[in-house]
């Protein structure tokens, strides 16, 4: 089931998001940061923000009362931001991905906006595969990745996002 997020799901959230992005258990899965990045993914103060925040919308994929997925959905100007989509790496291949893109969609069509725009680590080959069969398009503009203290390379690679978007209107 795809709900709206709320401030008590702050603590399960972040353990999902850090847990399916980084570290050894991200490993489970195939869209892993581990080999690229250390560090933590987001914080609980980051999902509290945006969770108050009323342009932004977290949806969560619950399965037996359990956060399996998410997917953070920002109004910026006459587009959809979609970010930190997440599935947990035991069900990765499952369809929960899938599900939370279709739910964005129809998030943004209902908001009015014309487009989902995204950016996505320049290295990671496989994810941008998967969201161009998604129907999301490489726009051709490229944005410095924000090294800080929570996002550290460990790649020798430079990293840098590319922005995708997908029409949905």
């Amino acid at each position: 089931m795809i709900t709206i997020a709320t401030l008590e799901d702050v603590s399960a959230l972040n353990t999902l998001i850090n847990a399916s992005y980084r570290g050894e258990s991200s490993k489970k899965g195939w869209t892993t940061e581990a080999n690229i990045l250390e560090g933590l993914r987001t914080t609980e103060q980051e999902l509290q923000e945006n969770i108050i925040n009323p342009a932004n919308t977290i949806l969560k994929f619950t399965e037996n009362n359990v956060i399996i997925g998410c997917v953070l959905l920002v109004v910026k100007e006459q587009q959809l931001y979609l970010g930190m989509l997440t599935v947990s790496p035991e069900l990765q291949n499952s369809g929960v991905g899938k599900k939370l893109l279709k739910q964005a969609e129809i998030h943004a069509h209902e908001k009015g906006l014309p487009k989902i725009v995204m950016t996505v680590i320049s290295v990671r080959e496989e994810l941008i595969a998967w969201y161009k069969r998604n129907g999301y398009v490489d726009t051709g503009a490229r944005e410095p990745f924000p090294a800080s203290e929570f996002h550290i390379p460990i790649s020798d690679t430079p990293l840098e996002f590319i922005v995708l978007e997908k029409k949905v209107l």
